[in-house]
């Protein structure tokens, strides 16, 4: 069994209030073989909302209290994120998963690399919250682009 990000299973929870399918994790899903997850649904944010970016630091900072999560209209997101990361998890565990595939660049469910808290589309080297609360517990982290 697998987490994915719900985005890529075509539920419409990005921030935007769109998806991102990939027809793969769709298929996982439909087969039975993955659980769509959205963290940031999960810690309480509401669809749509505004875009939010991990500012100057990484998921790491943000799991150990130094880093930031901002949206774009200023507001701190991080008590949101941290939660939905712990929710993820908290699934993850229950359902015997070992692997997730997670919306690549997003500020929960990045991996390798995520947006620079400028809005601009800059990346910078990282995880996102979620991404590195599943590593730090030995569940494998993909992104779509892995599949």
């Amino acid at each position: 069994m697998l987490i994915v990000s719900a985005c890529l299973a075509g539920i419409n929870c990005k921030y935007n209030g769109g998806s991102s399918t990939n027809l793969k994790v769709r298929e996982l899903v439909s087969r039975g073989e993955a659980i769509p997850v959205c963290p940031e649904q999960l810690g309480g944010c509401p669809t749509p909302r505004p875009a939010a970016e991990i500012f100057n630091s990484t998921g790491a900072d943000v799991l150990d209290g130094t880093g930031k999560i901002k949206r774009i209209n200023g507001e701190d997101a991080a008590p949101e994120f941290i939660k939905g990361a712990e929710e993820v998890l908290n699934i993850a565990r229950l359902a015997g998963c070992s692997k997730a595939i997670l919306k690549s660049k997003s500020p929960s469910c990045g991996c390798g690399n995520i947006y620079d808290g400028t809005f601009s589309g800059k990346l910078v080297p990282g995880n996102g919250v979620t991404a590195e609360l599943l590593l730090r517990n030995g569940i494998e982290v993909l992104t779509e682009n892995d599949i």
